[in-house]
């Protein structure tokens, strides 16, 4: 049995793997301002497909620009690689775009960046991570072949949840790459992607173990990687979540 010791070491560490050497170093968050200035970023979200209710691009309608989806992709990250709408871009690293196949039918969509993905500028390098492609193998998924994003794409100063403004500024950009992939089935990772991308006021819970639509594109919700690692006992749900998942999956594709 581990000591007291043993024991706080390992919290520690754990908390290191997920939040980085800035876990205990003061940090100013900048109020949640919208610049002035029309950037490229700015430029950005006016190329996405009208909206079809409330002011929301459909991720659902299919992209009528040419080329592949690859090139699509390539394009739009220089578009908007150098945002600075909002505070987020002052405080980031690297700005983590999104990472895997381009014409996957299946994307996943966690919350935002961390530590490691700040500072690697790609999505789920960290331990969650590591945890989240050992859960897509033990469903038969590889992750090259899926597409993996976040709601937001540059870190959240100290790993905090991002706020309404700062998800109301880059959803776009996400809705955007769900247009250029068309995957047919989304896992939201944790509260915050379902929350922001199925308009649903409700808790983890009451979200689970359903399949929602985000305009043509079925979607179920689990955990975030993360929050598995911090909570141990909530891996056997999440297990159930992503079973469910699959089969969906090989409903559609059998």
């Amino acid at each position: 049995m581990a000591s007291a010791k043993q024991k706080i070491i390992e919290s520690l560490l754990t908390q290191k793997d997920l939040y980085g050497d800035e876990l205990f170093r003061k940090t100013l968050i900048a109020a949640p301002v919208l610049p002035e200035k029309k950037d490229v970023a700015h430029k950005a979200i006016k190329k996405i497909s009208s909206p079809t209710k409330a002011n929301e691009p459909d991720p659902g309608q299919k992209s009528d620009e040419s080329g592949n989806a690859t090139e699509k992709l390539e394009q739009f990250y220089k578009e908007i690689c150098e945002c600075m709408e909002c505070p987020l871009g002052k405080t980031r690293n690297k700005f983590v775009y999104g990472v895997g196949n381009p014409n996957a039918r299946v994307m996943l969509v966690g919350e935002g960046p961390g530590a490691d993905e700040d500072a690697q500028g790609i999505p789920f390098v960290g331990r969650a991570g590591q945890l989240l492609t050992k859960i897509l193998e033990a469903i038969s998924f590889k992750r090259e072949e899926v597409y993996i994003a976040n709601i937001v794409k540059c870190r959240p100063p100290g790993n905090r949840t991002p706020n309404p403004v700062e998800i109301e500024t880059c959803i776009p950009y996400l809705y955007k790459q769900i247009e250029i992939i068309q995957p047919k089935l989304i896992l939201c990772l944790g509260t915050t992607a379902a929350v922001s991308l199925l308009k649903r006021k409700e808790s983890l819970g009451a979200m689970r173990n359903k399949v929602h639509q985000i305009g043509e594109i079925k979607a179920v919700v689990t955990y975030h990687p993360a929050a598995l690692l911090r909570n141990p006992n909530w891996k056997k749900d999440c297990w159930a979540d992503v079973q469910f998942f699959r089969k969906l999956y090989d409903e559609m594709y059998s």
